[in-house]
């Protein structure tokens, strides 16, 4: 993960309109690599890809100060074999999915993006 949290302006402009899910998806899928929990979300593979596939919008709700979105996140994973040359497995894709919970800040559109359990 990086040091610097994802700021998602965009979607905090649109919340409340038709345009919030697209908007929240395009820029969840524009993220720099490491700003997702996407490697702690791995269930079959053992190195997470870098971008996202597709997002999913589960759930909003809102309070004072912040947006709060449940999201699902379509990812690749690789099985990763030994890498020898005689291998009989190869470096294997495997689809992923995780669940996350991003909470938006009314004030400053810094996100909190945590993997839910």
């Amino acid at each position: 993960m990086t040091d610097q949290p994802p700021v998602l302006e965009n979607s905090l402009r649109a919340w409340g309109t038709a345009a919030f899910g697209e908007t929240l998806q395009r820029e969840i899928r524009q993220l720099p690599p490491g700003l997702l929990p996407l490697q702690a979300g791995l269930t079959h593979g053992s190195v997470a890809s870098e971008s996202v596939d597709a997002v999913t919008l589960l759930a909003t709700e809102e309070s004072a100060d912040i947006l709060i979105t449940r999201a699902g996140l379509h990812y690749r994973g690789v099985i990763a074999g030994c890498s020898c040359a005689d291998d009989p497995t190869p470096n294997n894709d495997t689809i992923e999915y995780c669940e996350v919970r991003i909470e938006i800040d009314r004030q400053s559109a810094v996100a909190r993006i945590s993997l839910i359990a």
